[in-house]
């Protein structure tokens, strides 16, 4: 029997209450194998399961099964990569680009698997994982005959563990410019260089609304690809596509042209200053986008980013004409859905006008966010109208 791991009473109702993670602290037996998979037992002896055992992390197991006698071998993540991706099927027919497996959501911790049209990309952010890493590619191919596999295993999360950051091909070939295709709008991911995995997934249904709901001249900030300009255009006269960097305008231009469209102005400069400048000026718009970075990024940086997204979300209220439309968006894990909320109803507050909430949003299908596992949710959405 291989050695196994065992964990405090506190560990222990980790597990029960349905969180997967059980931290250095609270493993009082620590297996001297290396990273790989282990049997975990409670104080008493019990099986409770299997666990990815990171020895050097602070999150030192990392639950895969419960059952004290299953095998964690290819078949085993075949198996449960197989359910992750018939939870997604109902996306084929609106995106060729969509999240497959998204961590401890689908019973996979610590893997992300992201689909971009033929080829995918993965990020393994455990040494457990890491340790397992040919047969999850050896799954992936044989689920999904990929044309390529790249590895983006350049996050600074893979630092505590004791892994390398690099970016590396693991299957096939992958090119640097992948065009996919959501909801009617074509744009060019980058799975070699561009943020998160290439593009940015998880909004892909709030693109979609936005594009449904926007009219007259519309103002995409933080712009980066284009990616909610794009669906802006379809509807809107007119689209500002508002970034700090002239490299990823110059993208969204391209994704501008691969959707045949004319109707978008692309300006670098800091949202934050134009902004500023906008409603100095008494301009207008009947939509805005504000879909910025993750301004807290740690517990301790809350306040001042609480105050960054009353600002940028108070200056956008008042540039909204009567009946005008807002969307506002947050990235940032710390931020929770309810002090998201209470920065918005400041906001109004402070603009002087009466502000409805229209739509609240959360993460899309394939970012599953599991109730007891807070750390599989951080997107926060909302649209809201300018009534008078």
């Amino acid at each position: 029997m291989p050695e196994a791991a065992v964990v405090t009473a506190k560990g222990t109702r980790r597990w029960e209450q349905g969180h997967p993670w059980i931290y250095r602290s609270d493993v009082t037996t620590r297996p001297s194998s290396a990273a790989g998979a282990v049997r975990v037992l409670d104080r008493s002896g019990k099986p409770l399961g299997w666990a990815l055992w990171s020895p050097h992390s602070e999150i030192s197991l990392r639950l895969l099964d419960r059952g004290p006698d299953v095998t964690i071998d290819e078949e085993w993540w075949r198996s449960t990569i197989a359910k992750a991706l018939r939870r997604r099927e109902s996306l084929h027919p609106v995106a060729s680009a969509f999240r497959l497996v998204h961590g401890e959501a689908d019973g996979c911790p610590s893997l992300i698997c992201d689909r971009y049209d033929r080829w995918l990309v993965v990020q393994l952010l455990s040494a457990g994982a890491e340790a397992f890493r040919d047969s999850i590619v050896s799954a992936l191919i044989a689920l999904l005959r990929p044309e390529g596999i790249l590895a983006r295993n350049d996050v600074p999360i893979r630092d505590k563990e004791r892994l390398p950051r690099l970016t590396e091909c693991l299957h096939g070939s992958v090119p640097r410019e992948i065009e996919v295709h959501e909801h009617g709008v074509r744009y060019l991911a980058a799975p070699w260089d561009g943020q998160k995995t290439g593009a940015f997934l998880d909004q892909r249904e709030n693109r979609a609304l936005v594009g449904r709901v926007a009219a007259g001249r519309a103002l995409d900030c933080f712009s980066y690809h284009g990616s909610f300009a794009l669906h802006l255009a379809r509807q809107a006269s007119s689209v500002v596509a508002l970034d700090a960097s002239a490299a990823a305008l110059a993208r969204a231009s391209q994704n501008m042209h691969c959707n045949g469209m004319t109707n978008i102005e692309f300006k670098v400069a800091d949202a934050f200053d134009f902004l500023r400048s906008e409603e100095t000026s008494d301009s207008r718009y009947d939509t805005i986008v504000l879909d910025p970075p993750a301004f807290a990024k740690t517990k301790s940086a809350l306040s001042g980013a609480l105050r960054g997204y009353k600002e940028i979300n108070l200056r956008a209220m008042r540039l909204l004409k009567p009946g005008g439309l807002l969307f506002s968006a947050s990235c940032s894990f710390h931020l929770s859905k309810a002090l998201f909320l209470e920065m918005l109803e400041d906001a109004a507050r402070d603009s002087g006008r009466r502000i409805a909430l229209r739509d609240f949003r959360g993460q899309p299908l394939d970012h599953p966010e599991v109730l007891t596992i807070p750390e599989t949710g951080y997107l926060k959405g909302a649209l809201i109208e300018a009534l008078d």
